[in-house]
């Protein structure tokens, strides 16, 4: 049972969902949205606020003027999209704090949550103090 709970407790530190994310945000806690897609995605639709390095361009230069004090959290279209374990594993690899966001964008607006861009979606907002 020991090996479990330990599972569970690791599994809690590495990964977050939309509504944990959310609450996160609302109450300013130091974490930043990390949509790890190709550029043409983020523009079409992102979660708000979020920033934009697509996994194949991160480097140590790419990301040389990220804040290694917040936490980053690491998203992309969703289930069937592996780009945000490939971000999390190049950030953590880079030295910084990070976390991936279960069901990336789609869970995101599935659990009624806006998004910005081009083709944004509505949803429940948060107040943002960035």
């Amino acid at each position: 049972m020991k090996k479990q709970i330990k599972f569970y407790e690791n599994k809690l530190n590495y990964e977050l969902d939309s509504s944990d994310l959310y609450e996160a945000f609302e109450k300013n806690v130091n974490y930043i949205a990390l949509d790890t897609r190709q550029k043409f995605g983020f523009d079409k639709e992102h979660i708000p606020t979020a920033i934009n390095i697509p996994h194949r361009e991160m480097t140590k230069e790419s990301t040389k003027n990220l804040d290694k004090t917040k936490t980053y959290v690491c998203y992309c279209d969703g289930i069937g999209c592996n780009a945000s374990t490939k971000g999390a594993l190049k950030m953590t690899k880079l030295g910084f704090k990070v976390k991936e966001l279960i069901g990336g964008i789609e869970w995101w607006k599935f659990d009624g949550y806006a998004t910005s861009g081009t083709k944004p979606t509505k949803g429940f907002e948060f107040e943002c103090a960035c």
